[in-house]
């Protein structure tokens, strides 16, 4: 089933022709729970790996042994969690009973476990261009992959990634699933996405207010109040996973970034979050969700299941060469 964004419940632009020259299009990802294959896009999906190309791994995790949860633990928890949320209640009855409680405790208990060399990276995201309209990358290639260590790292509070860039048809001697290296712990349970099935849908997004020049931003968003809605929220950057668009600049102010290899602008290539709307933000849940009947952290908005810190990791790129670095970015 496709997923259908409403229509901005302002038309920004037509108030403020100024706001044209700075639309971007974002293709919003919508990730929704299945069971994708290597030939499928995806979040937290297996991807088109080559049998003969090492896997990646984060040589700062790298043993000799490894504090962290088991990744079928951190699942069961997750299952356990949903179907307690599912079944009916009475009003102000516990949610869990005595014994689900205690399996709880005992599935978020850390382990330590032996590592015989660095800690493999897990599959995040696998985007094919013939999916996703105007995905970036060199000419030739029409697949991008994102992998990250299942650890935050202490320097910048983020887990380390690794992009691949690459061209589908010419794989053709594929990793099997069962040789792919599997961490046996992660340092974060929201950094295991719950594998997904992508239904990209193209929109239309302005700059946030931070990155407006002059006055413009305080004239914009005294506009969109007066008509009962937020700038940002409502109107400029969508949330959830998405790739191109703008920056969700919220907790911090733009800081100025540039390309560590040759100095140039990057420009946001994807944004990686685990929630697709809240409560700030429900005008831009699907049309095809509008139904749901739970609260938006238990249901398709929640559906890979990341917590990156109660943020999004956003990933940019070098306006002038692919091949140069990606910089990071906490929002």
């Amino acid at each position: 089933m496709p997923r259908t964004t409403p229509p901005r419940p302002l038309d920004v632009a037509a108030r403020f022709p100024e706001l044209a020259p700075l639309a971007r299009t974002a293709v919003r990802l919508h990730p929704r729970p299945g069971s994708p294959t290597a030939a499928d896009s995806s979040i937290g999906g297996p991807l088109l790996w080559p049998a003969g190309e090492p896997w990646p791994t984060c040589p700062e995790h790298a043993g000799p042994r490894q504090w962290g949860h088991p990744p079928e633990n951190v699942r069961q928890e997750r299952r356990l969690l949903a179907e307690a949320w599912r079944r009916p209640r009475a009003e102000g009855a516990d949610l869990l009973s005595d014994e689900e409680r205690a399996r709880l405790d005992r599935l978020g208990k850390r382990v330590r476990v032996p590592l015989s060399g660095p800690l493999p990276m897990i599959p995040v995201a696998q985007l094919y261009a013939a999916d996703v309209p105007g995905l970036p990358g060199p000419p030739g290639t029409d697949l991008l992959q994102l992998l990250w260590c299942p650890f935050r790292h202490r320097d910048d509070h983020l887990p380390r990634t690794v992009l691949r860039r690459r061209t589908a048809a010419g794989i053709t001697d594929v990793l099997p699933a069962d040789a792919v290296p599997r961490p046996p712990v992660v340092g974060r349970a929201g950094y295991l996405p719950e594998p997904c099935v992508l239904h990209p849908e193209p929109v239309t997004e302005y700059p946030a207010p931070h990155e407006l020049p002059g006055k413009l931003a305080g004239r914009v968003e005294r506009w969109a109040r007066r008509h009962g809605w937020d700038y940002q929220a409502d109107l400029a950057v969508a949330p959830g996973c998405k790739v191109g668009g703008h920056a969700p600049w919220s907790f911090s102010d733009p800081a100025p970034m540039a390309c560590p290899a040759c100095g140039a602008e990057v420009r946001p290539l994807l944004t990686v979050v685990g929630g697709e709307w809240d409560a700030g933000s429900r005008s831009w849940r699907p049309a095809e969700d509008a139904d749901h009947p739970g609260p938006h952290f238990l249901g398709p908005a929640r559906s890979t299941h990341l917590d990156i810190s109660d943020s999004s990791l956003q990933l940019y790129g070098c306006t002038r060469s692919y091949d140069h670095p990606h910089v990071r970015g906490l929002q």
